[in-house]
């Protein structure tokens, strides 16, 4: 029998092959199809669309020191599970940082890149990594081929270390294994308890707090501006241009570089359609801002903001309090808003650890970075204790 193109393997009666382990290293060559079968939880970062975005407009590979390098396991013909994965020769866009472990290889004459990366490039965003298909009977197997594929990956090609950031719950499992290291980060993230309307969330934050966000927002509103949401469906090529405009003049001001370009942020519009959200902000008809959203899976997620007009105010509004008007109006669970960033504790967001996991071939370096790994956790611990003492909301009353 076929399920969706898959043989039923819950039959005792099929013989299922042993699954082999590939190199890809183009994503194009994955067929789409093949693709929608693996579960990615409606991930929009995830999305065939998107990681072939990035090759086919050269913002990976080339010399961008992204060099795909996917992992994958076919029974047969048929991929039952695949790894995004790249060969790095730095650490740039990757949001989990590594540079002191640089550093240190550096300082004692040994190479720390290349290096294997499993995650989205540029992207702080936690989902699945080790991507299974939907109908597997043994899931757990393929995740942990998947890793013992990495590791045998860096001692075959000489990679000096495999890092998987920002992992899913489920992905976790099939990593803690004592090769590998665990590490921590927090985020922010907001989550939607069943508001009503933002007037409601409001009601939910302490006094001060609250008083703070009106304030803003009756800041930007007196400046006149307005604003429009549109889909990847309905921006066209003029509005491209600007968001482009917008997100390399933020990386611009901060001394970064903008390492998308144009044509992916058009692609990614064009393919992504409804889960391609921009919310523009105008004076007089004009654009003077934008930020630019994904949704799927339930949350909405905030990537690129920029301006061409610095108006007080105008980041919170544009990139946290519409977001979270959007979440509230269309039923979403939760928004995250990116990497980092204290400041919007006050504004309704809350600390949310993230994960990732690291193989290390020098042993020496390994048990060193373990013992450094196991301080850090602590203070992270700490670190976390200490901001939900600012969070700004109600507490109830005993």
């Amino acid at each position: 029998m076929r399920n969706g193109g898959w043989t039923n393997r819950n039959d005792p009666l099929v013989k299922r092959p042993a699954p082999s382990p590939r190199i890809v290293s183009e994503f194009s060559s994955i067929d789409p199809r093949a693709w929608k079968e693996l579960e990615h939880a409606d991930n929009p970062f995830l999305s065939h669309e998107l990681l072939s975005g990035l090759e086919d407009s050269d913002c990976v590979g080339g010399n961008t020191g992204w060099q795909p390098h996917h992992l994958a396991l076919y029974e047969g013909d048929e991929l039952v599970a695949f790894a995004p994965t790249y060969a790095k020769a730095h650490s740039h866009g990757e949001f989990v940082f590594d540079w002191a472990w640089a550093d240190a290889f550096h300082r004692h004459n040994l190479a720390y890149y290349p290096k294997l990366l499993t995650a989205v490039p540029y992207t702080p965003v936690t989902g699945p990594r080790l991507l299974t298909h939907r109908d597997h009977p043994d899931k757990a197997g393929l995740r942990q081929g998947l890793v013992k594929l990495a590791i045998e990956e860096c001692e075959r090609a000489g990679f000096s270390s495999w890092h998987c950031n920002f992992v899913s719950a489920a992905d976790s499992q099939a990593l803690k294994t004592p090769e590998l290291l665990a590490r921590s980060d927090w985020q922010f993230h907001w989550r939607n308890t069943g508001y009503a309307s933002f007037e409601d969330f409001l009601n939910s934050l302490q006094s001060r707090k609250r008083k703070n966000i009106l304030r803003e927002r009756r800041g930007v509103a007196a400046a006149g501006l307005r604003f429009e949401w549109k889909t990847g469906a309905e921006v066209d090529a003029a509005d491209i241009g600007f968001i482009y405009r917008c997100y390399t003049g933020t990386f611009d001001a901060h001394g970064n570089h903008a390492a998308l370009n144009e044509a992916f942020f058009a692609g990614l519009a064009r393919n992504l359609s409804e889960r391609f959200l921009v919310c523009f902000a105008r004076s007089a008809d004009e654009a003077i801002a934008a930020s630019v959203f994904l949704r799927g899976g339930g949350r909405l997620y905030g990537r690129y903001w920029g301006c061409v007009q610095n108006i007080p105010g105008l980041h919170f509004e544009a990139a946290y309090y519409q977001g979270i008007e959007y979440c509230i109006h269309h039923g979403i669970d939760v928004f995250e808003s990116g990497a980092q960033g204290e400041h919007k504790i006050a504004r309704g967001f809350l600390p949310c650890k993230t994960r990732s996991f690291h193989f290390v071939r020098h042993p020496a370096f390994s048990s060193a970075i373990a013992d450094f790994l196991a301080r850090e956790s602590v203070w992270l611990d700490d670190y976390r204790d200490e901001l939900l003492q600012h969070s700004p909301y109600r507490r109830p009353e005993s």
